[in-house]
Order: structure tokens, then C-alpha cells, then sequence
């Protein structure tokens, strides 16, 4: 009786977990879908899943209508950049508060997880005037600013807790061996950091790359626009929107992050594995 009941369970959560892929996957499928279908079949009262005649004058069109390609490298530029620097600046930091559990550090993690819950319109304000003193503003480098600082308190708490977990006896060790501190954090720590630093940069990137209040109101000129707010263009003054395009450069602006996390998978569960495996 209790094998069919663990089996019963078993098959009942396989079928919650497909119910549940297929509740994430449905939106991108439809945007696919939508993308290499035709003005008529768009526009029909029977919409079917699979384009009954595909096509690419959508992602034609997409490309002749905004300057999809300069809005990406900006959001390339900016993405990458944020999520180099937060993790340079979070790697230390979250070792310092790992390893001295004091006070301090704990109002600091503390102020971290609170920090989150901080809405973007509270926050615009402030940020628009310091940005304004640094001359940054409609600058890349002022967005990058801004992304860094949105992802660095999420980004340090992630690392804390990789740092934890990484063994005192082996900076013990060095420090037996005569490291440093520094030569220690390099040598030894960083590099059993390596998939929460790699899960940390994808964090800050994703955030960075979807990001589109911070980049509308910082940005001016379509030059400097970044993807997220290009896309907006697709959309008339009164919510109607050009569907295919729209859908072929919002596939298209997906692309990247899914490109990203496949390459990198692979390393980062690899590293968990090895981290949970003791010698």
C-alpha cells in the first residue's frame, strides 16, 4: 500500500512539474509563434499555433523600423559591464562579511535584504540628481552606475553565502604556507567561488539586460537607448501595436540571456556538485 502511494505521489508531482514548464513556456512558445506568422494569420479570429504560412518580413521589418542591432550592443555594453563590476566589487566585500561576523557586518546584511524591497520610483529622484551633478546623465556609463548599485546588495548576499561555504581550514592552511590575505582570497577562496561568482554575474546581467524604467528615464536620445526601451517604439500613441515585429524583435531580445545560461549551465551545476562532494 505505501510503494502505490509513493508511486501515486511521485506521478503527481512529475505532472505538477510538467504543468508548471508548460505554464513558463507558454508565453515565449506564443512569442515565437507570433513572430514568423504572417499579417493575415495575425489578424485572424481562429489563431493557430503553428504558422500555417512562416515567414520573416517581421524580423525584416523589426530591423527597418528601429535600430534594433545599436540598441543591442547598448544593452550588451551596459549588461556586461554591470555584472563585471558588481561582482569585482561584491567578491571582496562578501568575504570580508563572511568571515568577521561582527555588528556591523550583520546590520550590513541586514540593510542588504531590506534594500530589495525598495521600489525604482522611490529611488529615480535621488539617483537622477546625483547623476545629474556627476554629468552622466543620457550616458551609458551613469546607466552602468545605476545597475550596479540596483544589483550589488543581491549580489553580495548571494556570494556571502558562498563564501561560508567554502572551508576555513583551507585558508588556514595558506595562511600556514604564508599567504596573505589577498594571496589567499586569489589563490584559494576565489577559485572555489568560481560557479557562485559565475551565478552572481548571470544575476546582475539578466537584471541589467531586462532593465527598461532606470534606462527610459535616464536616457534621451535614441542613440543611447538600450533595447527594453527600443522595443516601446513598436507600440503607437494609443497601446496599438505592430504584433510581428514587435514579437520578432522581442524573440530576438531574448535571445541572448537563453544563449548565456546555456553556455554557462553546465559550469555552474558542475560546481555545485564538485562543492557538495567531500574528499
Amino acid at each position: 500500500m505505501s510503494m502505490r502511494t509513493g508511486r501515486s505521489v511521485r506521478a503527481g508531482q512529475y505532472v505538477a512539474l510538467l504543468c508548471y514548464l508548460i505554464f513558463l513556456a507558454f508565453p515565449f512558445l506564443w512569442l515565437i509563434s507570433t513572430a514568423f506568422k504572417p499579417a493575415p494569420e495575425l489578424g485572424s479570429l481562429h489563431p493557430t499555433w503553428i504558422p500555417q504560412h512562416p515567414t520573416l518580413d517581421n524580423f525584416r521589418q523589426a530591423f527597418d523600423e528601429q535600430p534594433l542591432l545599436r540598441a543591442t550592443a547598448n544593452s550588451l555594453i551596459a549588461a556586461l559591464s554591470a555584472g563585471l563590476i558588481a561582482v569585482l566589487i561584491a567578491t571582496p566585500m562578501a568575504y570580508v562579511m563572511a568571515r568577521h561576523r561582527t555588528r556591523l557586518a550583520t546590520a550590513a546584511t541586514g540593510w542588504v535584504v531590506v534594500s530589495q524591497a525598495f521600489p525604482f520610483v522611490l529611488l529615480i529622484i535621488p539617483l537622477f540628481l546625483v547623476l545629474k551633478n556627476l554629468h552622466l546623465i543620457n550616458t551609458l556609463w551613469g546607466l552602468i552606475l545605476v545597475y550596479v548599485v540596483w544589483a550589488l546588495p543581491f549580489a553580495l548576499w548571494m556570494l556571502v553565502g558562498y563564501v561560508r561555504a567554502v572551508p576555513r581550514e583551507l585558508e588556514e592552511a595558506a595562511a600556514v604556507d604564508g599567504a596573505g590575505r589577498l594571496r589567499t582570497l586569489v589563490s584559494v577562496t576565489a577559485p572555489l567561488l568560481a560557479p557562485g561568482i559565475v551565478a552572481t554575474a548571470l544575476f546582475a546581467f539578466i537584471t541589467a539586460w531586462n532593465e527598461f524604467f532606470f534606462a527610459l528615464v535616464l536616457l534621451k536620445t535614441p542613440e543611447k537607448q538600450t533595447l527594453p526601451v527600443v522595443l516601446t517604439h513598436f507600440l503607437g500613441a494609443e497601446g496599438a501595436g505592430d504584433l510581428g515585429p514587435l514579437a520578432a524583435a522581442a524573440f530576438l531580445a531574448t535571445l541572448p540571456s537563453l544563449v548565456l545560461f546555456a553556455v554557462i549551465q553546465r559550469r555552474i551545476t558542475g560546481g555545485m556538485l564538485a562543492g557538495a562532494v567531500k574528499n
